[in-house]
């Protein structure tokens, strides 16, 4: 009878019906009050295990499976009906284009279903913010959507990932988060999917936007302070169910010295657009600019954004003649969150200047 109170009940009746002697009537009816959570698991360091609980850093990712995890923290079930599916099992360092895809048409069919108030996914920390972009653009539903990880595996002291998932579902039960796009809840913070970035490796808040988080989670409550301003999932103009495959986009990184080598071969090997992470406001070396330029004449796009860690922002026409180059900005996206904008805009529009639209927008 546990795992029936545990799984999506269409109506009270049914199961009032077929309670056996000594079963509260009053649990079944509170039960069919929960929101109805499913949570997909993708592996990472929230899956993972060391070899002690010293073990904070070195550890083996996606070796827990999504029941065990959901086992794990049994405070669950107050919060929400919750079941699981496991989509992906590996570390994120290791999520291809494919498997973007194949989660993000996975929530769409999950959003699409009645009998589901709200999605969790478990995730690793490395290429977080850019699933959680990705879905942000592309998923047509205003159900709380809502991607989680933690910072040490859950066998090591003081781990995080327990508590970083009672506040993923408590934040994707409730019904007050419909609506703010995408969302990720770490460290006890409420943070937008097209904002947030990954900015240290060793620490539980590891994970911050450079305009603050929408809100707080204390005691499985939601607390919100500040609403997305960008266009995102119901009001976006791409869905998950129209997009068969996503071009080739890649990033090339700008320093002291730099070459144009990788530009080269990036474009070689069938980039259709590549990411400048440019020093500072984008900037572009003087060796870098004729490679470009040339570039961009045999189609490829060139997008500039900044590698500064917290709050690059990058103005068109400053630093480089954007106009004059028909150069895109990438406003105030890092380059991994570019890199999926771009990848996204290019299934629609090649044209130079929409693309230019979709990154002010967006």
């Amino acid at each position: 009878m546990k795992a029936a109170l545990n799984s999506f009940v269409p109506g009270a009746l049914a199961l009032l019906l077929l309670l056996p002697a000594g079963v509260n009537a009053k649990e079944v009816e509170n039960q069919q009050k929960l929101a109805n959570v499913v949570i997909l698991a993708t592996g990472g360091t929230i899956a993972g295990a060391g070899a002690s609980t010293a073990n904070s850093a070195t550890y083996q990712a996606a070796k827990v499976g999504v029941d065990k995890l959901i086992a794990g923290v049994p405070e669950l079930a107050t919060l929400a009906n919750v079941r699981g599916e496991q989509v992906l099992q590996i570390a994120s360092e290791s999520i291809s284009n494919e498997n973007l895809l194949q989660l993000g048409k996975r929530v769409a069919e999950l959003a699409d279903s009645k009998d589901v108030d709200g999605i969790v996914i478990t995730h690793g920390t490395d290429t977080l913010e850019e699933t959680a972009y990705f879905l942000n653009l592309v998923e047509k539903t205003d159900k709380p959507i809502v991607v989680v990880g933690s910072m040490r595996p859950g066998t090591a002291m003081s781990a995080d990932g327990m508590l970083n998932l009672y506040n993923a579902v408590a934040v994707a039960s409730n019904k007050d988060s419909r609506g703010k796009g995408v969302l990720v809840t770490m460290n006890d913070e409420i943070l937008s999917g097209r904002d947030v970035s990954k900015t240290v490796n060793i620490k539980t808040e590891a994970f911050k936007s450079p305009w603050g988080p929408l809100g707080m989670v204390v005691e499985g409550k939601s607390y919100w302070f500040r609403l997305p301003a960008k266009r995102h999932t119901v009001d976006s103009e791409f869905d998950i169910k129209k997009i068969s495959n996503l071009p080739a986009v890649d990033i090339a990184y700008g320093y002291g010295n730099v070459t144009d080598t990788a530009y080269k071969a990036l474009a070689q090997n069938g980039a259709k657009a590549i990411i400048h992470a440019g020093t500072g406001n984008g900037s572009v070396s003087s060796r870098v600019v004729p490679a470009l330029q040339e570039l961009r004449k045999q189609g490829v796009q060139i997008i500039r954004s900044s590698h500064v860690n917290a709050g690059g922002f990058v103005l068109r026409n400053a630093e480089q003649p954007d106009d004059k180059n028909d150069f895109v900005v990438a406003h105030d996206l890092n380059p991994q969150k570019a890199r999926i904008l771009a990848m996204v805009a290019m299934t629609k529009t090649q044209d130079s200047k929409e693309l230019q639209r979709i990154f002010w927008e967006y």
